[in-house]
């Protein structure tokens, strides 16, 4: 399972652990992933997502899932986000077509 956000792309980071002495090592800066159900009110269903904490908080914000994926942008989504959010536009311009 990899280290990445499924909604916001977040990965880990590389950096210096900085010593007293100035001595720098390597590191990695791990994102703080979550795993969730959020549920979309369009499609009816939950879907199990691993997603940061500031992802969450930017989910809650928006006024949830279906919101959320509509403003989001399809290239930093996981395949399994973009799916969900294709399914959520299928649905959405049936309903406005009848």
């Amino acid at each position: 399972m990899s280290r990445r956000c499924e909604l916001t792309g977040v990965n880990r980071q590389i950096g210096h652990k900085v010593s007293h002495s100035n001595i720098k090592t390597k590191r990695e800066f791990k994102p703080n992933l979550v795993d969730v159900t959020l549920a979309s009110d369009t499609l009816g269903r939950s879907f199990k997502l691993r997603i940061t904490a500031a992802a969450l908080r930017s989910v809650d914000h928006r006024g949830g899932l279906d919101q959320f994926l509509l403003k989001a942008d399809e290239s930093e989504l996981s395949e399994r986000a973009a799916k969900i959010r294709r399914e959520l536009k299928k649905k959405l311009s049936e309903a406005a077509a009848a």
